[in-house]
């Protein structure tokens, strides 16, 4: 089975709700599986562009009353925003390991400082969550107040000169969060801060999660996945999951997955997913920073082109981007007035540039007075930004 350039930009169109409008947050949210969250502003411009009237209260609707939503660890240690339906099978396919992995650096680290052992921090644990219990919520300020332990810091490597010494904390409760034991709940401030009240899972979810087999858990999100953003390569999915050769290979076997031809080089798709996409309408958008369609897969050229030096950092983070019919072309930045700043990167045509126009303005309007400022900048944003 041979899929074209063009087949894959139909597929991303429709399926990403690009070329056709979402239903709500959380429908915006399984259609892509996660939602992008290392930077908070990310899940709602990413909500957002998929919705016809989208409002920034929806999406905190969702996370924080009905909770529908709720913010974990994930992919590759990353911050995402995930539909609790499938919160287990990240946690269990990606998030319990990388619970283990950070848990023993901490140990590490809390070792050669001297400051304790697994004892220790265990008897930490155990007294900020009976703290947490006790306030029902609360920032790590107010933990850290009631356990004086969390206040300890970890000495700066001195081979790092960038590097200063940084209280326990946040590692601490980012452990205890990639356990499942505490959810970071609602924001400190306005929808892009970044600053969270914590509660006990138990509060947050009191029906609880699924328990999910690690194997199984891995074969229903290559599933999700590939569902999503299939037909794609086997290293597409390793680099967005962040699991070894070894069990994305035996994700994409449980999940029947098919060997298909990606316009001349390997790929997959799901054996029950090969049938042609209808080409879209004309359709244009503008993406945020880490948005999931940008960051969905590593091999990005039949949707990128040549544009990754001016709207990727050197870490390999997406600034925000501008769409037109199945691939980037541009990027956008927001001033200090709110104008939201656009600059094309190759020719679209009058009747696309105008369409990216009236996109820009009515993101404008909809931000008002917030302002965004991407956690990772580009070279791009940073000068439409700057004016």
């Amino acid at each position: 089975m041979r899929f074209t350039v063009a087949e894959r930009r139909a597929r991303l169109a429709h399926r990403h709700r690009l070329a056709t409008v979402g239903t709500d947050p959380v429908g915006v949210a399984e259609d892509l599986v996660a939602l992008h969250a290392t930077d908070p502003a990310t899940v709602y411009l990413s909500v957002a562009a998929r919705l016809a009237a989208p409002h920034a209260d929806g999406v905190a609707d969702a996370l924080y009353e009905r909770r529908t939503l709720i913010r974990m660890l994930g992919m590759r240690r990353t911050m995402f925003v995930v539909p609790v339906g499938t919160a287990p099978v990240v946690q269990a396919a990606c998030t319990d390991t990388i619970a283990v992995t950070e848990r023993r650096r901490l140990l590490q680290h809390l070792a050669k400082a001297g400051l304790g052992d697994e004892a220790w921090l265990a008897d930490v644990e155990r007294c900020t969550l009976d703290a947490l219990e006790k306030r029902g919520s609360a920032t790590a300020a107010q933990l850290s107040t009631d356990e004086p332990r969390l206040r300890l810091q970890l000495p700066a490597n001195p081979e790092k000169s960038y590097e200063t010494p940084q209280n326990i904390t946040t590692r601490v409760l980012s452990v205890l969060a990639a356990r499942g034991m505490i959810v970071r709940g609602r924001p400190r401030g306005t929808w892009i801060s970044s600053q969270y009240e914590w509660s006990p899972a138990g509060n947050w979810l009191p029906a609880g999660r699924e328990a999910v087999p690690p194997e199984e858990a891995r074969v229903r999100l290559a599933r999700l996945w590939l569902q999503a953003y299939g037909p794609a390569s086997v290293a597409d999915l390793k680099w967005w999951t962040g699991w070894t050769l070894t069990h994305t290979r035996a994700a994409l076997a449980g999940a029947d997955a098919v060997a298909v031809d990606l316009d001349g080089t390997a790929g997959v798709a799901l054996a029950d997913d090969l049938d042609p996409t209808p080409e879209p309408a004309p359709w244009v958008a503008l993406l945020p920073a880490l948005d999931p369609t940008v960051m969905g897969w590593v091999e990005r050229d039949w949707y990128l082109g040549a544009h990754g030096p001016a709207l990727f950092d050197r870490t390999g983070n997406a600034g925000p981007t501008v769409w037109a019919h199945g691939r980037v072309v541009g990027g956008w930045g927001q001033r200090a007035d709110g104008t939201v700043a656009v600059r094309l990167l190759e020719d679209v045509g009058g009747e696309a540039s105008a369409a990216i126009d009236a996109a820009a303005n009515a993101l404008g309007e909809w931000l008002g007075p917030i302002r965004i400022t991407p956690r990772f900048r580009t070279p791009l944003e940073r000068e439409l930004a700057a004016g």
